[in-house]
Order: C-alpha cells, then structure tokens, then sequence
C-alpha cells in the first residue's frame, strides 16, 4: 500500500484524499486548518466568463488547449472527473453538467453562470424565466430580500424574464436574538420541530406559480430531508441563495466531504501545518510538519500539494515583489517581467492572480526549462499558475479535476 500525503483540506485535496483512499493508498491529509470550502457556496463553476459569459463550459474549456491556463491538461478528465465528484456527495443532489451553465441568483441579486448546483440551488435557476419571492428572515443579518429583487428585476442579458418580490418573516430559532448566524438557522432546520413554525411563517407568501426563494440554510445535516419537508408542507417550490460566508452549502460540502475519505480509510489531521520538503535528488521521501511546537516528518511515496493561491497561502508576495510558494519552496510562475501585474480596476485583467506553480501534462510541478521538481509530487487546485478563478468562475471545475487527475496518476505508479 503506496503512502500519499495531501498537503491542503480545500476541494482539490479532498478530492485527491478520496479518489486516492478509495484506489487503496494509506492517505493523510494535513493542513493548518479548514480549507475554503466553508466559504464558497457550493456550486461547481467549471467556465463562467472567458472573458464574456459562457453558455457552454465545456467548449470554452476546451478552446484553451495549448495554452498555459490549468484545463489545457485537465480537459480530458474533466467530465469522468465530475461525475465521480457528484457520486461521492449523493446527499447534495448536484445537477447540472460541464455542457451548460445555469443561471443562479447572488444573494445581491446578480445571475452568476454555474454548472453543478445541488437541487436545491437548481430550483433557481433564471434560464426559463422565473417568478420569485425573495424571503427574508429578520433575525439573519447578511441576507437582504429587497436589494436581491431590485437588482435581480433589473439584470441584462438574461434569456427569460424574471419576475421577483421580497417579503420578511420573524421565524427564528432564537427568539428575541437580533442576529441568528446561518449555520444555526440550518442546525435548528434539521430538527422537525423548528420546521414546522418555520413552514406556518413561510405559508401564504407565494402564488401559484412562484418559487420561494430562502437564504441557503435549509439544514446542514439533513438538506434533502428539509428540503422536502418544507416543499411539501407548503405545496410550492423552494429555492436556496447561497448568502455571504460563512455559507452552509459550503460547509455540507466540506462536511460531506471529509466524511467519505475518513470512512475510505484515510485521515484528515487539522492543526498541523506542512513546513517543508523531507529528502531530495529528485523524489520526496516525506514531508516536515509541525505540530504546536514539534517538528516531524510524515514518510510518503507520494505527495499532492493543493495548498491553494494568496488567499489560502500558498502563495506569498513579499515587499520587493517576489513570489514564493510556502511549503516546499517550489519555482513560482508569475507575471511576465515588466508586465504590470495589478490593475487599480477590479475587473481588469490581474496577470499577478494567475501566478502559481507550473505543471507538465501529468500534473507534476515543473521548473523554468520544464524539468520535473521531484518525481513523486503532483499539485492540483489554484496553486497551479494560468488560471483567474475569482474572474472566470473556473475554481471548483480545476479543483476537482485536478485532484482526480493528480490521484488517479499516483494510483497508476503505484
């Protein structure tokens, strides 16, 4: 049994911990903390904007071959790679396929193109045109009924139109508290006793042929079951808008997800941060973590680092413009030289947020001649330089092909 350390709990390295625990690798996946899946709401992005919305992802994924971005080798796994991720997490009951982007509403009311969504989210999907009720609940804070059904009413280019009104309910699992965090509202949505005033304050506000649309806190054990549940006590369709982090849909998704590699019999240590490389000429014999204040090397055949870009730190810009990756001092692609890497504008191009690590076509980080770093060591996720994530909504499409790609490589050496 080959020994795999992931460096990374984010989506790309849970992705590579499952596909890899359950090909039979004693896996341990290590990381200072939470990756970001508790932050991000989701949803799968495979291309959103390249630059201009896309409609198909797939196409626009595969009209980048032959050039630096990530998808140029991760193209041809990404379907196989989707699949298997939507098997894997049966609970959210992910629809959608890289063929065709959904319309879903922001909680801002803005139409964010995506291609996997769990039916819940799905349910909101504005393609067809829609008629919406944004529902508020008073006692969450980050979730604003009124500005999402202004702008929503009022967004371009959208294929249908869209009707929305919003309206208010005092429901709370704590009464008389003046903000209620969303991950307690879904807590207390997993019970059947909270759901049924839930559902009574809920009663009347639609129409026939309106779609309710909550904040995204229809439980965070049990979503399919409140889902349900709540659609049939009030005879009509239910949407969830995932809402500013920490999200709850996010935090299913992580949950879920850590769940099925302990239960494929790997591990999943938190605290306990990679410091640095174990071995050299040419392979990794492991890798150095420390632990509160000790140091020690986990022994690994094989590693996958999916550390994640600046936001996550794997990536760092010091104050004299040099690039580094954090954990095993790989070379570092970024901006051409004398290229500008930042733009004042926000939705400019950002030549320095697509700095990372160079691949070859295997997954394998790569120095300036294109020479393998070390034999056994594959990177997957958004520490792999020549994507924009952020700009093109390609995050959790790179992500999870990457991990599989980089899991199902080690499983084939080994």
């Amino acid at each position: 049994m080959s020994r795999v350390v992931v460096i990374g709990a984010g989506l790309a390295g849970l992705v590579a911990a499952l596909r890899l625990a359950e090909g039979g690798a004693d896996v341990t996946v290590v990381a200072s903390g939470s990756g970001g899946l508790p932050l991000s709401p989701g949803v799968v992005d495979v291309m959103g904007y390249a630059p201009e919305r896309v409609d198909d992802p797939r196409a626009a994924v595969a009209a980048l071959a032959g050039s630096d971005h990530p998808y140029a080798h991760l193209a041809p796994a990404l379907d196989e790679a989707l699949a298997w991720f939507r098997d894997r997490v049966p609970a959210l009951r992910y629809t959608g396929e890289a063929g065709v982007n959904m319309l879903l509403p922001t909680a801002v009311g803005v139409p964010r193109p995506t291609a996997l969504a769990p039916a819940s989210m799905a349910a909101a999907d504005l393609r067809g045109g829609r008629r919406l009720v944004a529902v508020g609940l008073r006692a969450l804070k980050d979730f604003f009924p009124a500005l999402l059904a202004d702008n929503l009413a009022a967004a371009a280019g959208l294929p249908a139109p869209v009707q929305v009104r919003h309206a208010e309910v005092d429901a709370s699992p704590r009464p008389g508290w003046a903000d209620v965090a969303p991950q307690v509202f879904a807590r207390a949505l997993d019970d059947p006793a909270f759901r049924r005033p839930f559902a009574d304050a809920l009663r009347g506000l639609a129409e026939p042929g309106e779609t309710l649309a909550l904040p995204a806190v229809l439980g965070l054990a049990r979503p399919g079951e409140v889902h349900d549940d709540l659609q049939e006590r009030l005879g009509r369709p239910i949407a969830e808008i995932a809402t500013v982090p920490p999200s709850v849909p996010g935090m299913r998704l992580d949950s879920l997800l850590r769940a099925a590699v302990m239960r494929a019999g790997g591990r999943v240590v938190l605290g306990t941060s990679a410091v640095g490389p174990a071995g050299g000429a040419g392979r990794l014999a492991g890798v150095r973590v420390r632990e509160a204040a000790r140091e020690r090397v986990l022994a690994a055949d094989a590693v996958v680092l999916a550390t994640g870009g600046f936001a996550a730190g794997g990536l760092e810009l010091d104050s004299h413009g040099a690039l580094r990756e954090t954990v095993l001092g790989l070379p570092v692609a970024g901006p051409p030289e004398g290229e500008r890497g930042l733009s004042a504008r926000h939705l400019d191009r950002q030549p320095l947020m697509a700095a990372g690590v160079r691949t070859g076509a295997d997954g394998r980080p790569i120095d300036a001649g294109g020479a393998v770093v070390w034999e056994n060591l594959w990177a997957a996720g958004a520490i792999v330089a020549g994507a924009q994530p952020w700009r093109e909504k390609s995050g959790e499409g790179i992500a999870i092909a990457g991990g599989y790609r980089a899991a199902h490589a080690i499983l084939e050496a080994t």
